[in-house]
């Protein structure tokens, strides 16, 4: 069993987005539950290299397989994201580490900001917003846009990847009188909040039924991508699209062609496949397409999560009990 007096934790996270970057009180949090414990923080990746060697824990987004490499001692990494996929190259995979992510801790601020996007697009907030800012009462206007101002009371939530986010999400849907449909690998299990979940296998067949179509699937060599121009003709004509996951899990071409022949009435991406998002990319103007800037994931409570799950799995690292959220590297979630 590890001992604290003789384990080396190096966190390091940094990110444009200062929400993003390890904070300082976390790794002093760590150092006085395990005084004995040697815990590095750095704030960005300037000698992390230098620190590898005799590091057992990583935490942190992401090592580079040279990075990895170098880390002959290391045990486990813990990502501050859900998405572990930037760290499932062959190195990681084939090795004896143990890799868990940050499964949970966004849950409840993805789940209202998507529910937020579904009202924004069901309700045309952007088409008001936009008004407001030509000093314009667009009543009419906005009634006759196509489709007009809707009810998401009675409508069908698609769900394509429920699990954690998924369910949070299927929870509050179903509560607003919304039909929750679950797509994901193994639909014999985490069912809650849907009227009904099916295999993935089955997507297509269940598209033409939704009338929001939210991605939340996790990263892998299957989902990249795989959200394309037939599934976007499979929706139907009055559906609308919305993407939580990450950029690349749709063909930002065939999103873009979908709203510019109105394939579907509208959709909201909170990510993208480049971030920030070059002042050059065709999605600015897009048609019908809502922007939030990867914020779904914001909220004041997000490192205090960060915290409580860490800290736990420390406490059972420490006493030699199964972690909690271990990826399977294999799939790569």
């Amino acid at each position: 069993m590890p001992e604290p007096a003789q384990t080396k934790l190096v966190a390091c996270v940094w990110h444009h987005f200062d929400l993003w970057c390890f904070p300082e009180w976390l790794a002093q949090a760590i150092r006085q539950h395990y005084p004995e414990m040697k815990v590095v923080h750095l704030p960005d990746y300037k000698g992390l290299e230098a620190e590898l060697p005799d590091t057992d824990i990583f935490v942190g987004w992401s090592l580079r397989p040279e990075q990895f490499a170098l880390a002959k001692k290391l045990k486990w990494i813990h990502a501050t994201a859900a998405g572990v996929n930037q760290l499932m190259y062959e190195g990681v995979r084939r090795s004896s580490v143990v890799v868990t992510n940050s499964r949970g801790v966004m849950t409840i601020p993805m789940a209202e900001h998507t529910l937020g996007l579904i009202l924004a697009l069901a309700r045309r907030i952007p088409s008001a917003v936009q008004h407001q800012a030509q000093k314009h009462w667009a009543q009419q206007d906005i009634w006759n846009e196509q489709p007009p101002p809707t009810e998401i009371n009675g409508r069908t939530l698609l769900i394509v990847g429920y699990g954690a986010i998924g369910q949070e999400l299927g929870r509050r849907a179903r509560a607003l009188g919304m039909r929750v449909v679950g797509v994901k690998r193994d639909p014999s299990s985490g069912t809650e909040h849907a009227d009904a979940v099916v295999g993935s296998d089955r997507l297509r067949e269940v598209l033409g039924e939704a009338d929001f179509v939210v991605l939340a699937t996790p990263v892998t060599p299957e989902t990249e991508h795989a959200f394309g121009q037939r599934e976007f003709e499979a929706m139907k004509e009055s559906a609308h699209f919305i993407n939580v996951g990450r950029g690349t899990l749709v063909e930002t071409g065939a999103l873009i062609e979908a709203l510019q022949k109105k394939k579907i009435a509208g959709a909201a991406i909170d990510v993208a496949e480049q971030e920030p998002l070059p002042p050059e990319s065709p999605l600015w103007s897009a048609p019908n397409l809502l922007i939030t800037p990867h914020l779904s994931a914001a909220s004041e409570q997000l490192w205090h999560r960060h915290a409580a799950l860490l800290l736990d799995n420390l406490n059972r690292y420490f006493k030699g009990q199964e972690l909690r959220n271990v990826v399977d590297k294999q799939r790569g979630y």
